[in-house]
């Protein structure tokens, strides 16, 4: 009985885009808002380690988080 060989294949350049810093996966906000805000409300470490990440948003989002925030009251 012949022994298997195994076959080593180069990585497919679409894998080096995961890498990088650019976006990448597409997520709903109704998906990612509540695990956000109990890593939070519950002072989660690994929530700091992104603080600094940028995030694209859609420009009608943009619009209604910047009247938001110029509309909320300080505390």
């Amino acid at each position: 009985m012949p022994s298997p060989r195994l076959r080593i294949f180069p990585r497919p350049q679409d894998d080096f885009d995961l890498e990088t810093d650019s976006p990448a996966v597409p997520i709903r906000l109704a998906d990612l808002y509540p695990l956000l805000a109990q890593a939070y409300r519950d002072n989660f470490v690994w929530l700091r380690d992104f603080e600094e990440d940028e995030l694209l948003v859609s420009n009608d989002l943009f619009e209604v988080v910047r009247a938001f925030s110029d509309y909320r009251p300080s505390a």
